[in-house]
């Protein structure tokens, strides 16, 4: 356990002002190969996953909607084409390396009216109160350094009746599948990171990252103590990936 001042950075236990600097290290490094590492890495499953976050979502015509930990935008493209004219989505990072490619991705597809940008922790969002119809932070919560914090601060974002929604990495339910998933995090994901990204670090810590994440049933519990109601959760792959929704009354 670390101790008071100190938080989790995958395995290690580093300093609590420090974990912020060191996960922003870990994606200026993988930016530019991220896309190509997360379709190797889930074997392009996780587009199935997102999909079903934004079916979940219920994101409507004219919504608001935030997508936190966005990365490179395939979520917020989705939700661009989902709100419309009438909706406005805004894409926020808190690393400027991710938040660039995502800008230029989805400028290249010609995604601009309804779109904005901003750096931000998900701890402090920059944001007024009851605000957003929708907030999804998608593999990203599991790397903030105070999650209770930043689940606070999503919920002080969304309006009444709104609904967060977290996509992340989880624990896997179904027997023998967590012997063949450390096989797979702890030996292959570091090889691949090595081969194309040309950093086996940052894919080990990302590996560690999800097995020091809480569980479904801890996650479910921390959103309840911050605020929301109805949360529930959907298992995915047999559990490695978790979809949690919890709403705003």
């Amino acid at each position: 356990m670390p101790k008071r001042d100190q938080t989790h950075f995958g395995y290690q236990n580093v300093a609590t002002e420090e974990k912020a600097s060191k996960v922003a290290d870990v994606f200026h490094s993988v930016a530019d190969k991220y896309d190509v590492m997360n379709d190797l890495m889930s074997l392009g499953v996780h587009r199935l996953w997102k999909r079903f976050t934004l079916q979940a979502s219920g994101a409507k015509f004219g919504d608001t909607v935030l997508d936190l930990a966005g990365g490179t935008g395939d979520l917020a493209a989705k939700f661009s084409k989902i709100v419309g004219e009438n909706g406005a989505v805004t894409l926020s990072d808190i690393n400027g390396s991710m938040l660039s490619n995502g800008r230029s991705r989805l400028t290249n597809l010609g995604i601009a009216d309804n779109m904005t940008y901003v750096q931000a922790n998900a701890e402090c969002l920059p944001f007024p109160d009851n605000h957003f119809d929708v907030i999804t932070i998608a593999f990203g919560l599991r790397n903030v350094t105070d999650k209770d914090k930043a689940l606070a601060s999503m919920y002080r974002c969304l309006k009444p009746g709104g609904r967060l929604l977290v996509l992340e990495f989880s624990k896997p339910v179904v027997p023998g599948l967590n012997t063949i998933y450390d096989q797979y995090s702890f030996k292959l994901l570091p090889l691949m990171g090595k081969i194309i990204a040309n950093d086996a670090e940052s894919y080990r810590y990302l590996a560690e990252s999800i097995r020091m994440h809480p569980n479904q049933e801890e996650l479910k519990q921390r959103m309840l103590d911050s605020g929301f109601d109805r949360v529930d959760y959907h298992n995915m792959t047999g559990g490695i990936v978790a979809l949690h929704k919890g709403y705003k009354y």
